[in-house]
């Protein structure tokens, strides 16, 4: 077991591994349940663990979240909503949570099929990279449910209400060049490059200030719901605060110098 994930829970890993990769800041969390990495009800609170630990872990800035195989993820185990509690069941949505709520920018690679808490997972990272072989659907209305982890409910920020409507009331698939277009996926790539293309994503954000990405982060989550002049204020703060950062100091010495700026996050 990795020395950040001291949790006696995340001693083995139900349906999915963790790589660490110090040299360049990152961790992958990468479900591997083949074919379809099917989502347990015991591996939603181990993923919330394990996106907690790391989110802990000072030498990692960036989060990566895909899969092994052809696809992402078909969903969850759906004999297992059968047989969960209604407690647990009331804490799928704040698992599925944990990468909004991290302070690391964290990354979704998507490729095939990225349906119900495959896509809600996805959903909930700051950026969304598709190969043209992905499709994202939310097909709970197929069994007689509704998205229970976030899924509507941040699609609709995402898509607005009469898209979300048309993909969640008729469990509608949707290409990953479509998701693109809709502002769903921040890029679509032809399947064989969904990698390089998360690479050059993480290694983009991860030269960026630590202390800048939470700020910016966590500032543009809180006023997502926020009226225009409290998110405005609301910045004022934010931006106020960082200009006393050694970071914004190494910023501005490295742009007046040309060299690149090295940034410690704090």
């Amino acid at each position: 077991m990795n020395a950040v994930l001291r949790d006696p829970r995340l001693a083995t890993l139900d349906g999915f591994r963790v790589e660490i990769d110090p040299a360049r800041e990152r961790a992958d969390i990468i479900l591997d349940r083949p074919p379809f990495n099917i989502v347990s009800m015991p591996q939603r609170d181990q993923l919330r663990l394990v996106i907690e630990a790391l989110d802990e872990d000072a030498c990692i800035r960036v989060i990566v979240l895909r899969a092994m195989g052809e696809h992402f993820s078909s969903g969850g185990n759906i004999k297992g909503f059968l047989e969960a509690t209604p407690e647990h069941v009331s804490k799928l949505a704040w698992n599925v949570a944990a990468p909004a709520r991290c302070t690391k920018p964290m990354i979704a690679a998507n490729r095939g099929y990225c349906f119900g808490v495959g896509f809600e997972l996805s959903l909930a990272c700051d950026f969304r990279i598709a190969s043209e072989t992905c499709f994202y659907a939310l097909p709970e209305q197929r069994l007689g449910q509704i998205p229970g982890s976030g899924g509507s409910a941040r699609l609709q920020k995402m898509i607005g209400i009469a898209r979300t409507k048309d993909m969640v009331m008729r469990s509608r698939r949707i290409s990953g060049g479509e998701a693109c277009d809709w502002g769903i996926a921040v890029e679509c790539v032809p399947d064989k490059q969904l990698e390089s293309a998360t690479d050059a994503l993480a290694d983009e954000l991860r030269a960026f200030s630590p202390l800048a990405q939470r700020t910016a982060k966590k500032l543009l989550n809180d006023t997502e719901d926020a009226t225009l002049a409290t998110a405005i204020e609301l910045e004022g703060h934010c931006y106020s605060r960082l200009r006393q950062s050694d970071d914004f100091r190494e910023g501005v010495e490295a742009f007046h110098a040309k060299r690149p700026a090295k940034f410690r996050g704090t």
